[in-house]
């Protein structure tokens, strides 16, 4: 089968017009290692290798473009192509090949992933720690790159949510709203530890307005059951429960 035409294409392929009118879009590597350039024609047979040979480094370089646009772990990169069904033999080469270039590196991405979370986020290094382990980077990688997370670094961002918190509430108080923060604190990654030293530093407010409109509220709607001290039981029930304190 005769190659009638050969045309450069801007993103470093090749196309190939065959005489029966196909067209073959190759990767500049193919061309080079079955020297089309100085042929004439291919066979059916070279063809398919040849087409074999260019969907082998169709999977490397989608596999490099994916890489430029995010950094990502071995195991997220090899899902992204598994999911894209390509051969399992050609993903395994590709991010073989991503390995000794190192353009692949979990150790490098751990690094990345974890000052990316400090900087933007106000995750605890517990949550980064698990989501690290879930995009598969080791837990001896992960242990040695979150040291970076020092205690130093740990305590404004604690200080901040916090303060955030405190800030923001309308209907807790005391003991129930420091759960609350404790509990949201935890959630976000930080330990019991520094939480609680954090905390013992910051001044929860005074919960006397809060406590003023919650049993105002409280009043108008229970009162419509209760009165006297059925009704003044129940509200300061209510209260407890919220962590505030009222007397009138």
């Amino acid at each position: 089968m005769k190659i009638l035409k050969y045309k450069k294409k801007r993103n470093g392929q090749y196309e190939l017009q065959l005489e029966s009118g196909e067209v073959l879009s190759l990767y500049e590597e193919v061309i080079l290692k079955f020297e089309l350039l100085l042929k004439k024609k291919v066979d059916e047979k070279e063809k398919e290798k040849i087409l074999l040979c260019n969907q082998e480094y169709d999977v490397y370089y989608i596999a490099l473009k994916s890489l430029k646009s995010r950094f990502k772990s071995v195991r997220e990169l090899r899902n992204l192509l598994l999911n894209k069904e390509y051969p399992q033999e050609y993903v395994k080469k590709a991010i073989e090949k991503l390995l000794q270039q190192g353009y692949l590196n979990d150790k490098s991405f751990a690094k990345a992933y974890i000052n990316e979370q400090m900087i933007t986020t106000s995750k605890g290094p517990r949550k980064i720690e698990k989501e690290l382990l879930d995009k598969g980077v080791s837990s001896s990688i992960i242990t040695e790159e979150i040291s970076i997370f020092t205690m130093e670094e740990q305590v404004p961002k604690i200080e901040k949510v916090a303060n955030r918190l405190i800030r923001s509430n309308r209907s807790r108080g005391g003991f129930v709203l420091r759960k609350k923060i404790v509990h949201d604190l935890q959630t976000l990654g930080y330990d019991i530890s520094i939480i609680d030293e954090v905390l013992g530093r910051l001044d929860f407010g005074d919960t006397k307005d809060i406590a003023k409109k919650e049993y105002d509220k409280l009043y108008r709607r229970l009162s419509r059951k209760y009165s006297g001290r059925e009704l003044e039981y129940k509200i300061k029930e209510k209260l407890y429960q919220k962590g505030l304190y009222y007397e009138d």
